[in-house]
């Protein structure tokens, strides 16, 4: 069993019905997809590779060598304890904004203006998938997109936009913590260019963990806790973690395209997600509040958080 691969360059001709049913198919059963043939240049992915990498290296893993989780684990072995890190993650990330470029977190040179690059085309990207779950859902053109960005004036977009670039260095113990721990994503449609040769991305599917199999030059689309709420429940959110490893610093960089925080989201009034008669799965809440019940819950069971946000 393997997470589906599609190549997005058909969505534009003879095959785009093929290739919706199989994007639909993918959102349904899995929640995870790897896109191949997506438009965003392959020259300009080696160079955020690249930068990425160095970032780390030059800026990062010193630094990494005294973090919480090293200092933690490092506890752990003095007490001869087998007893597993619950509560920490072996990640080192940093997280790039719309807003952030007055305060740039890595100095190695070309990888502001190559991030710079990359998100502008990744935001684009992400727009199209939007479309294209509209379409799926029966959902007018740009239905998603304009509930994300509430507020919206002369084309300014609202919704929050960010870039989570991460690595996993290698682990000595890598029974003890996890990477990333099990979890679904708060927001709207993830975007991730994951490392090329190092595993350890895991969704869980039907009870079993599937890796999510390294495939260069791909980029893996999930679909957050908002999807789901938007599909009235046709599209779950798929629980995923990151295994830490002993061998590989594994390179993670995971863009998100989430609501702006005062989106009112609910299950569309009258679409295929949500048909004539059918009962509303979910309660239409402000994208805010849910976010202040997720960062208390994010590793905790998902149906409770639709049940504690204050309800419109």
């Amino acid at each position: 069993m393997a997470v589906p691969v599609i190549d997005f360059s058909k969505i534009n001709g003879d095959e785009r019905e093929k290739t919706l049913s199989e994007i639909a198919k993918a959102c349904e059963e899995w929640g995870f997809f790897q896109l191949v043939n997506h438009g965003i240049p392959l020259e300009l992915l080696e160079k955020v590779k690249n930068l990425s990498s160095e970032c780390y290296k030059t800026e990062r893993a010193e630094a990494f060598k005294t973090s919480t989780p090293v200092k933690l684990l490092n506890d752990l072995l003095q007490k001869n304890s087998t007893e597993k890190l619950e509560n920490v993650d072996w990640e080192d990330n940093f997280t790039l904004l719309d807003h952030s470029e007055n305060e740039w977190p890595c100095n190695t040179s070309n990888f502001k203006e190559t991030m710079v690059e990359y998100r502008g085309e990744v935001r684009k990207l992400a727009s199209k998938m939007m479309e294209v779950i509209d379409e799926n859902l029966g959902l007018p053109k740009g239905y998603i997109k304009k509930a994300f960005n509430e507020g919206m004036e002369d084309g300014e977009e609202t919704a929050f936009f960010g870039t989570k670039v991460s690595h996993y260095p290698p682990c000595p113990h890598p029974e003890l913590v996890n990477g990333l721990r099990a979890h679904t994503d708060a927001g709207g449609v993830v975007l991730l260019f994951q490392d090329d040769e190092y595993d350890g991305l895991q969704v869980l599917k039907d009870g079993e963990w599937i890796d999510v199999q390294p495939l260069p030059n791909a980029i893996v689309i999930n679909t957050g806790d908002q999807i789901e709420v938007l599909s009235n429940g046709r599209y779950k959110s798929a629980w995923h973690r990151v295994l830490a490893r002993e061998n590989g610093n594994r390179r993670s960089i995971a863009s998100f395209y989430n609501p702006s925080y005062k989106a009112a989201i609910g299950p569309p009034e009258m679409t295929a997600a949500a048909e004539e008669g059918s009962e509303k799965k979910y309660p239409k809440y402000v994208f805010g509040d849910y976010m202040d019940v997720y960062a208390n819950q994010k590793f905790m069971p998902k149906e409770p958080r639709f049940l504690a946000v204050k309800t419109l």
